[in-house]
Parts: structure tokens; sequence; C-alpha cells
């Protein structure tokens, strides 16, 4: 057994402890209480003076796949040949030797999103994953973790320039409701098939990725900036019946309560960034709180490498500049991400049962002066600052 002892313990749950214990078997957090006592034959980490969070969560990068350091060849972020590729898989992409990794530990990141670009109109599928590890496949916590999509400038710029569609807003969702239409009939054939109502058709990788998308398994993760290309996404996800998370939701501001009438969550980020393109004239520090208080379920991304995976703290701090709560902040980078990816049963907070993910902090993490000290994933130490 391991017991972290004599930290300010703050679970996430509402509950601090200060000091508090920690204690973690067999990878799993199996308490939590005040105080400073442990076990006996515990192995003690003595974390006064520190204070003891569960492990961030950035819930939109593309660690791993557009490698540190390497240019052409180790970037797997876009597939710009066809505009319509959901039968990517993130998986097949990740290098888990990505320096960006490391990176995210020395953060205080111990899970993320991981997944494809925003060239394509349909980009693929989208991981969740720990941030240590030496086999991708041990990594991994969810996949898919939905399907990767985009609307405005980029699927018009990646693909426009060549005269090829989409060269317009009105293309990309036509693209986008084609590719579910297809998918729609290629499910009815299946169930037709399965039931003796005719031939079984031939194996499409394209639908058979989009299926789970169709039965409301796993979100459409759809990059949008502009409110009307929110919109645009909201009306397809009405179309057919979707759940549906805005990435960026850079004008969500604009749209809050037609997002929160119909249950809409959002990525909101990368939060640390200029005007670099045309629709995002309307980036505001004031994204998330005005979300928030319309009642929509968000979460904090660095979009890395757009900003680097070790600023999510940093990123979600400045949201508070944008008048959210401190205690809403954190929770954007911690319970709130994990319950919008669906795995709040396993992280996001310190309480027994869930994963023993747990980051050691010289002091808060909104403060620019303090340091990540240690951090263990799944019980294990990880990473120790020098």
């Amino acid at each position: 057994m391991l017991a972290i002892t004599g930290g300010k313990v703050i679970t996430m749950t509402g509950a601090v402890y200060d000091p508090g214990v920690v204690l973690v078997e067999n990878g799993k957090i199996v308490a939590v209480h005040p105080g400073k006592s442990a076990p006996a034959g515990a192995a003690v980490v003595d974390a006064t003076g520190l204070l003891v969070l569960p492990g961030f969560i950035d819930a939109h990068s593309h660690v791993g796949i557009a490698e540190e350091i390497y240019r052409e060849e180790g970037d797997d972020t876009n597939e710009i040949t066809d505009p319509i590729t959901p039968q990517l898989r993130a998986l097949d992409a990740v290098n888990p030797a990505d320096l960006g990794f490391k990176d995210a530990l020395s953060g205080g990141v111990t899970a993320l999103v991981t997944g494809p670009g925003s060239a394509n109109v349909i980009g693929g599928e989208m991981l969740v994953m720990k941030t240590s590890g030496r086999v991708i496949d041990e990594m991994v916590l969810r996949r898919p973790a939905g399907i990767k999509a985009a609307l405005g400038e980029n699927p018009k710029r990646s693909y426009g320039r060549d005269k090829k569609a989409p060269a317009t807003r009105m293309a990309s969702a036509a693209l986008m409701r084609e590719a579910l239409a297809r998918a729609q009939d290629y499910r009815e054939k299946l169930d037709r098939a399965a039931s003796g109502g005719g031939e079984r058709p031939d194996r499409d990788l394209k639908c058979e990725a989009l299926l789970p998308v169709l039965r409301r398994e796993i979100p459409l993760r759809v990059h949008a900036h502009r409110a009307d290309d929110i919109m645009t996404a909201v009306r397809i996800a009405d179309e057919f019946k979707l759940r549906l998370i805005i990435e960026h939701c850079t004008e969500g501001y604009l749209v809050a309560d037609e997002l929160a009438a119909r249950g809409v969550m959002a990525v909101v980020g990368p939060v640390i960034t200029n005007r670099a393109k045309v629709e995002l004239q309307g980036v505001t520090l004031e994204t998330a709180r005005v979300l928030t208080e319309a009642g929509v379920p968000l979460a904090i991304m660095t979009d890395h490498p757009v900003v680097p995976v070790q600023y999510l703290a940093l990123s979600a701090g400045l949201t508070v500049r944008g008048g959210l709560s401190e205690e809403r902040a954190l929770r954007a980078i911690t319970l709130d991400a994990a319950r919008l990816l669906g795995l709040g049963h396993r992280l996001g907070s310190l309480e027994p049962g869930k994963d023993a993910d747990i980051v050691l902090w010289s002091g808060h993490p909104f403060d620019t002066r303090a340091r990540v000290r240690k951090v263990f994933i799944n019980g294990t130490p990880v990473w120790t600052s020098i």
C-alpha cells in the first residue's frame, strides 16, 4: 500500500483535507481522509507543504500524432487526400515516445484526448489515453472517444485551393450529411440481413466507423469556432439525432442558450491564442464563463501543439480572468473533463475506487510559480521534478 500523507488534499468533489491522506493499492485509490497517519507497513510519500490533486485531463490535443521536433517525419495529424475519412484511427498514429508525453507529465497532465486534425470534414477516431507507457494499446482508456469532424475555414482551405470539394461551407455540411446518410443506409442493410431480409452488404469501413455515432454510443466531435459553424453542427446533429461536442467553441458565447437547450457539450480552447485566422476574430476569455452560466458542460483544451500540453493548467487559469470561478476552472481540467469523456467513474477526482492518478504541486496550479513535484499514474511514480 502507498500512503501520500501530510499535504493539502483537494478531492474535486467538494472535500478538502488539510492535512490529508490518500491511500493507494493495486493502482486504485482505496481511501481519502483527513490527518497525517499512515497504516503500518505502507510506503509513505510525505507531501507536507504540497497540494495533492487528481491528474489533469486535456480533452483535445494531438500529442503523439503531431510529434515534437519532427515535421513531415512525425506529423500524422491530417490525411489531406480525402475529406471524409472516419475510418482513420488515432491508435495507428500515436507514438508513445513523443516528447510531448514527458511535457504532459511535467504539467501534471495524466490523461488526454488525441486524434486527427481539422483538415477533413470527417477526420477519424479520437481516443483517451494515459500519458505514460511503452505501448499505446496499454495506455488507452477509451477508444473511440468520438469521431472528429470539422466545419469552417480548415476543410475549405485544405481542399478548395485545389478546386476540390469542399470549397465552401455549404459543401462541408453537405459532405458530412452524405457520409452520415450513407452510414444510415448501411446500418439498415445490416439490420435487414440480420433479420433474414436480404444479403449482408460488403464491409464498408467508412460507414462502419460512423455506426457508433448514429447509435449515440460516442459523440460527433465537431471543430467549429464561429457561431454560424457551431449552429451548422447543431442542425446536423439534430437531423441525425447525434450526441454532439463542439471543439474549440470560440464564439459559443453567442449561442450558449441554443447549446444548453440541446445538451451539447463543449471543449473550449486553445485559450492562449491570438486571432491567427478570420474565424478567431471573436475570441475572448469569457467564453467558458458564459457557457457555464448557460448550463453547457465543458472542458478546457490546449490543442497541443498549438499550445504546449504542459500549459493546460495555465490555460484553465486564464478562464478565471474571464470570469469563471476558480473551482469550475479546475473542474474543467479534472472532474468535468472526465465526465464529458464518459470516464467520470475512473478519473478526475480523488475518491475510493478511482485510478490513482495523483499529482503533488508546490502551490496552486493557477499560480505561474507553482511546480509539479511528483506524478503518479495508476499509483506508480512516473515523473519527479529535478
